[in-house]
């Protein structure tokens, strides 16, 4: 297969996607009429994004379902975008995944045509046209609603963007929480969120809440010790992405259970 040639006059730019529809793709076709989905979608549930002293950290739970059933007990929700950012996903699993792919391709080939690397804002904005372009997609049931967040290297500080089905894009000061259990978990960050906390503090600050939302939101799987299933979690600073290793997320929400269980028995025992 070769690439494709394009004279002066029609050069793409370092849009990927318009390379795609020069090409004759469309990345955000709709394929059936208006309507209701005929079938369940599965959907990724709960998603969070904390700034902490060194940048800001992501976490999403596992579980994806279908309607009232469990689709899937291991989706990863939290991804790279590129070095310094990355992007959590709730709503439709299959668009929001191939969103993901589209923007990491689009990122990675806008720097390859420019020679250097979108500014933290502009990879916010270019996540926002591809949420916009799937509008009609989202219209038909094919939701898809994006958390964004990376770290600024003009800066030097973790940013957090919001987004709704329609491209609408909002950065938040200090965390956020989205999807089906986004509510609880946005609640649970907010009482135990502080200034400057630590690597530790943020992680177990965001296993809390994905704890808290488990327990309030059927759809927002939470830890499975038997199966050894803990939720996605991955920070973001000068160094870069990195994922929060498996045995690390395990041992903060053993921290969480023993706070949480320690205070539901002091909660018990009667006043004298």
């Amino acid at each position: 297969m070769s690439l494709p040639m394009f004279s002066p006059q029609e050069d793409p730019g370092p849009s990927f996607t318009d390379v795609l529809r020069k090409v004759g793709h469309e990345p955000f076709a709709v394929s059936q009429p208006s309507g209701p989905a005929p079938f369940e979608i599965r959907h990724g549930t709960t998603i969070v994004a904390i700034r902490y002293a060194d940048g800001v950290l992501m976490a999403g739970d596992r579980r994806a379902t279908a309607g009232s059933s469990i689709a899937h007990r291991t989706m990863d929700k939290v991804h790279p975008a590129d070095r310094h950012s990355g992007v959590a996903i709730a709503g439709a699993a299959g668009p929001a995944m191939e969103m993901v792919k589209l923007f990491q391709l689009q990122l990675e080939h806008y720097e390859k045509v420019e020679g250097s690397a979108l500014s933290l804002e502009g990879k916010a904005n270019q996540l926002s046209g591809m949420v916009r372009a799937n509008l009609g997609m989202a219209m038909q049931g094919f939701v898809v609603v994006p958390l964004f967040a990376g770290y600024d290297l003009r800066r030097g500080v973790g940013r957090i963007y919001t987004y709704d089905p329609t491209g609408g894009r909002y950065e938040e000061t200090d965390f956020h929480a989205d999807g089906s259990g986004g509510r609880d978990a946005r609640t649970t960050v907010k009482l135990g969120w502080k200034a400057n906390m630590d690597r530790s503090a943020a992680i177990e600050l965001a296993v809390r809440a994905l704890w808290q939302a488990a327990d309030e939101d059927s759809a927002t799987g939470g830890p499975d010790a038997i199966r050894k299933i803990y939720p996605t979690v991955a920070t973001i600073t000068a160094a870069g992405f990195e994922r929060v290793a498996e045995s690390e997320v395990a041992e903060a929400f053993g921290t969480v259970v023993a706070t949480l269980s320690e205070a539901e028995i002091q909660s018990e025992v009667p006043d004298r």
